[in-house]
């Protein structure tokens, strides 16, 4: 029987695909970043989305289990960051809802960009358990993202629930990257006008 009525495509570009050669591994944090600075790089490139790449790999292997880039404005649909779509495909492809299932290697996030809120409650309950962050929410505010409640306590409590965060990986690149793209006319697509101005 055939669905009716509204669809939701969760979905990366068909070049993501080139770009990640799906299966291969990535021996150092340094290679899985400049993979998610690439995707992210790219998607501003080809007119996809907004500066923002992520990955999710295998802990042990360095295999790479899936990629996402931004593509909020590409699906009109305001939860499609990086992470969320990574996430979302990585789940897809190991058949799980959770990516600490019992039997399957641990997992991790390397996003070219601090998660906003939303994306850091997402990095919680997907169940990787290691987060890799280039770019500072400070970076992606400064150019006009907004990012939403995220403060040290976030960290400190995902932390207590088994997710190590790493700082600072590829920071300069993908800072410039976040600059260029507001630079050249990117849409700033969920700048969020100061209370009392409503938008």
């Amino acid at each position: 029987m055939e669905a009716s009525g509204p669809q939701l495509v969760i979905d990366v570009p068909a070049w993501v695909d080139a770009v990640t050669a799906a299966g291969a591994s990535y021996a150092t944090d340094e290679q899985k970043m400049a993979l998610a600075i690439r995707l992210a790089r790219e998607n501003v490139h080809r007119g996809a989305g907004g500066p923002f790449g992520a990955a999710v790999f295998e802990i042990g292997s360095g295999r790479i289990v899936a990629a996402g880039v931004n593509s909020v404005v590409r699906r009109q649909n305001s939860v499609l960051h990086a992470e969320i779509v990574a996430l979302m495909l990585a789940q897809q492809r190991v058949g799980s809802f959770t990516l600490r299932a019992p039997g399957q290697p641990a997992h991790e996030l390397v996003t070219s960009c601090e998660p906003c809120a939303m994306c850091l409650g997402a990095t919680l309950w997907s169940g990787v358990s290691r987060l890799v962050i280039a770019a500072t929410r400070e970076d992606a505010m400064a150019v006009g993202f907004e990012e939403g409640p995220v403060f040290p306590e976030s960290y400190a409590y995902i932390a207590e629930r088994g997710v190590t965060t790493v700082w600072g990986v590829g920071r300069e690149e993908a800072a410039s990257l976040l600059r260029g793209y507001r630079d050249g006319g990117g849409a700033i697509y969920n700048a969020v006008p100061p209370p009392g101005r409503a938008g």
